[in-house]
């Protein structure tokens, strides 16, 4: 599996690191970025092969990976196309850009996977939305796989407008956590404590219970039922949530930003 990455950001770091990991060989790894820093970086870490723009080398990788932000993904696949092969699968991780936009600029390549992973994979223990555009086959969508798996799990789509959903859910979704987060730490600082142990028990609370969650496979309704006893401090919490429509909140902003997601994606288009 040789993988070619355009754009070495934070997210094309997390993917390289993962691969490497998972036994790719740095060799067979190349970062295309134009910036000398982030070149220097990716060759210092990883032990990478790096250039500053795409040319004829990238026909010899399996599959090329698009890491660039929504405003140049334009630029980038137009200088990108001519160094395609017909048989190159293409995965975008580009937020907003929809499938038919990314072929159209490519100069109409079909084999393009559209996903949205998000910020734990820097940890190894993210989670990706897939969906493939027409042109791929099922060695396409297990090549995908194999690249986002190296960070956490994948979930793939059938509907490309389900990305969307996606990034509101997953792809946003840790600054849903981390705001709640930051609340709990400003709960506990009211209540006498320090930051160190405000931030401690925060975020293990946060850590623990999503693992629970994780490894129950109960609904989460179920789980938070049996640390709620009736007239005791949990319920005495959630009725304060539900008096302030905590849960509605939450749901609004998850559909604000799947609005938001299809917003960009017709503004984006229109270039």
């Amino acid at each position: 599996m040789k993988i070619a990455f355009i754009g070495g950001g934070n997210m094309a770091a997390a993917l390289i690191g993962g691969l490497i990991k998972r036994g790719v060989a740095a060799s067979d790894i190349r970062a295309i970025d134009p910036n000398e820093e982030a070149r220097k970086r990716s060759e210092t870490q990883f032990g990478i092969s790096t250039g500053a723009a795409a040319d004829a080398t990238l026909q010899s990788f399996d599959a090329v990976v698009l890491a660039v932000k929504p405003q140049v993904v334009k630029d980038v696949a137009a200088a990108l196309a001519p160094h395609l092969s017909a048989s190159q699968l293409v995965i975008s991780i580009v937020a907003g850009i929809r499938g038919a936009d990314l072929t159209r600029w490519l100069g109409g390549h079909a084999r393009v996977v559209r996903t949205m992973p998000n910020t734990p994979a820097l940890i190894g223990m993210g989670v990706t939305g897939l969906v493939a555009l027409g042109g791929v086959d099922a060695a396409g969508r297990e090549l995908a796989s194999q690249v986002l798996g190296a960070v956490g799990q994948t979930v793939w789509f059938d509907d490309e407008a389900k990305i969307d959903a996606v990034t509101a859910i997953s792809g946003s979704g840790p600054a849903y956590v981390f705001y709640f987060i930051e609340a709990m730490q400003e709960a506990a600082r009211q209540l006498g404590m320090d930051d160190e142990q405000g931030r401690a028990l925060a975020v293990a609370t946060f850590t623990g219970a999503a693992q629970l969650a994780a490894q129950s496979g109960e609904p989460a309704s179920v789980l938070r039922e049996r640390v709620t006893s009736k007239g005791g401090t949990t319920a005495a919490a959630l009725a304060a949530f539900e008096a302030h429509g905590v849960k509605d909140a939450i749901v609004r902003g998850a559909l604000a930003a799947d609005a938001r997601a299809r917003e960009m994606g017709e503004e984006f288009g229109k270039q």
